[in-house]
């Protein structure tokens, strides 16, 4: 079966950080048969420079595709889908390090079984040094567990997802949901009852820490939260209890002092082993 990865990046990403996502991606012990790279508006000349090395050490492989603008992830990745050539797709964050073994894992999913539309799994998550892990997110591995964790958390984690383009395309594709676009795909796929599974299997190395808690905080995204929950509640996925939940932990969370915030993460919604 073939399949495509796709990424996107735009000006603020270390380049360093692109290369050692790239290298993940072309060290597999099966390779893509695509890796589509969305630039998302103009970049630095540094992230251009290793963009063009890639290009021309890989070009039967690496497909570049330009937005004139930035455009944020969501719309990005809704381009990016529409363009991949092959019915599977990964998705793959520019900071990130797949484990070797992470395509043939969830290639073996889809083989086994043709009904299945988006396959998932674990991540290990690392600061600054990615031999050291901090911790993990650990997400339920079957389609009602799944449906359950998704009334209050992101039932997976976007960053190992791969999936069929004919299922993410009927859903509606990615949309301009800040901080939620691929929370917001998921609830609209099981919404559909589109088959879906995690695997127990750790298969990428996350960059977390402070970008990731920056993300998470202040009053814009609170609003985007709000926007969020209002779609959730308008489609009727969840009960107006399990919205409540959703707003209200999150809301808190994104006030809360930085410092709080930071160890509330790392006792409550991380793991220190799977």
């Amino acid at each position: 079966m073939e399949f495509s990865v796709l990424m996107s990046v735009y000006y603020k990403e270390n380049p360093e950080y692109l290369k050692r996502a790239l290298d993940s991606i072309l060290n597999q012990t099966i390779t893509a048969d695509e890796i589509v790279l969305i630039k998302d508006g103009p970049l630095t000349k540094e992230l251009d420079d290793a963009i063009a090395n890639y290009e021309e050490k890989y070009i039967a492989i690496l497909r570049v595709l330009s937005l004139e603008n930035n455009v944020g992830l969501g719309e990005a990745l809704n381009y990016g889908v529409r363009h991949c050539k092959y019915d599977l797709i990964a998705r793959m964050d520019t900071d990130d390090i797949a484990l070797p073994t992470r395509f043939e894992l969830q290639m073996k999913e889809f083989i086994e079984n043709k009904e299945l539309a988006l396959c998932g799994g674990q991540i290990a998550e690392f600061e600054n040094d990615p031999q050291i892990i901090s911790g993990y997110r650990k997400v339920p591995l079957t389609q009602a567990a799944i449906l359950k964790f998704a009334k209050k958390r992101n039932p997976f984690n976007h960053v190992t997802v791969m999936f069929r383009k004919q299922a993410i395309l009927e859903s509606g594709n990615y949309q301009d949901m800040p901080y939620f676009e691929d929370y917001w795909l998921w609830v609209r796929m099981l919404q559909k009852g589109y088959i879906v599974k995690n695997i127990a299997n750790i298969l990428v190395n996350v960059c977390a820490g402070e970008k990731m808690l920056s993300r998470r905080h202040g009053k814009v995204y609170l609003n985007f939260i709000y926007k969020f929950c209002a779609n959730m509640y308008k489609i009727k996925f969840c009960s107006l209890t399990n919205i409540a939940f959703i707003f209200c932990i999150r809301g808190i969370l994104s006030v809360t002092p930085r410092k709080i915030l930071e160890q509330t993460y790392k006792y409550f919604c991380r793991r220190s082993s799977l």
